[in-house]
């Protein structure tokens, strides 16, 4: 009786600990006085919430506009690289603001924020990839083109002076980068090394560049996240699985490529402190989505999350130890999706599931809570 009672009382306070770690907004009254009334990002596909199928006319790209894309979002595609909702989603939720319209569709409600971000988009220009021998096969809409957006969206809606709209606004510099990265060592056949001494530099410096533009535009709160552990994804597992046993960590993912998003990381912090010194005024903070992402795997099962399938996409193949292939990519016909999707913290083998999205958000909103002065 008395080790049944303990059971009993172990389980609730285990309970409440996973419930605290879901329930990451406070009193409406802190949000009433302290919110802001917009959000606006820049991205890539992490972000997307519908530009890329407005603009692109690539199989590639359409792919996310029919289903099983949005399957567990209203049943219907709106473009966003996952079964259902993105990080920024659970973000404007917790903010008490409307999802982000993407920037391309024209006849929407920007009143509380756009979202600029693009599938497939990268860091650098087209042009200066090109000149590396590296491809960007998906869109030029690079972060550079991005922010133009920004610039001549807060114009038709400013005219003069934004300065009271963008001081109550969160601007979301990233995550860009990634594309660049995959497109180096998928694309342009670059060796780690190669990527980190060409790419890594560039990429950061065109992140920073871009906050000081958004800073002299107005921006009070700029949120620029890292990259993903990379070498847990499943498009990363199969391109570069090996038998070497001492090549993978505990959780299976290749401690190489996490090395390297590290790096990235590493290197973005340090520039982004030397922002901080510049503008000591402006809230300049770090979204850590690597040791998020890492929050989530190290509990997973205590998550909902299917111990077995924690490397494994949820749509794809139906073959191979990751369930991806490049050649039959989720969408295509040859496509299977997994029965519970909630089971799988990869969607696609490149972009996560909404649920691994929504347990990462709600690890960066309180992370991030105590680092702006007005946020959540």
């Amino acid at each position: 009786m008395a080790s049944s009672q303990t059971n009993l009382i172990f389980s609730f306070l285990l309970t409440l600990n996973f419930l605290f770690f879901l329930l990451p907004l406070p009193s409406s009254a802190t949000i009433s006085l302290c919110s802001p009334n917009a959000i606006y990002q820049l991205g890539d596909s992490i972000s997307d919430t519908g530009n890329l199928i407005r603009q692109s006319t690539s199989p590639k790209a359409s792919v996310f506009a029919h289903l099983p894309y949005g399957i567990s979002f209203l049943g219907q595609p709106t473009g966003r690289c996952s079964n259902g909702l993105l990080m920024i989603d659970y973000i404007a939720m917790s903010l008490r603001l409307p999802l982000l319209n993407p920037y391309l569709a024209k006849d929407s409600d920007f009143s509380h924020g756009v979202n600029f971000a693009v599938a497939g988009s990268t860091a650098l220009d087209s042009s200066f990839l090109a000149e590396n021998d590296i491809n960007s096969p998906i869109t030029n809409s690079s972060l550079s083109i991005q922010l133009n957006w920004l610039k001549s969206h807060l114009k038709s809606i400013c005219h003069t002076d934004c300065e009271e709209k963008l001081t109550r606004s969160i601007f979301f510099v990233g995550e860009i980068g990634g594309n660049d990265y995959n497109y180096g060592f998928f694309r342009g056949l670059k060796t780690m090394d190669e990527v980190q001494k060409i790419l890594v530099p560039h990429v950061v410096q065109s992140i920073t560049r871009t906050v000081m533009e958004v800073i002299k535009l107005g921006a009070t709160q700029v949120i620029v996240p890292g990259n993903f552990p990379i070498g847990c994804l499943p498009i990363y597992l199969t391109i570069f699985q090996t038998n070497d046993t001492e090549a993978y960590n505990e959780f299976k993912c290749l401690k190489g490529l996490n090395g390297f998003a590290m790096f990235h990381n590493d290197q973005l912090q340090q520039a982004l402190q030397q922002l901080r010194n510049a503008h000591p005024n402006v809230d300049i903070v770090y979204a850590d989505y690597y040791n998020a992402f890492k929050w989530v795997l190290h509990r997973a099962p205590l998550l909902g999350f299917d111990k077995d399938s924690l490397q494994k996409a949820c749509c794809g193949s139906g073959g191979g130890k990751y369930n991806f292939e490049r050649r039959n990519l989720c969408g295509v016909a040859e496509a299977t999706v997994c029965p519970i999707p909630e089971t799988y913290i990869s969607w696609d083998g490149i972009h996560l599931t909404e649920k691994a999205y929504m347990h990462i958000a709600n690890w960066l909103i309180r992370d991030l809570t105590p680092k702006l002065k007005c946020l959540f």
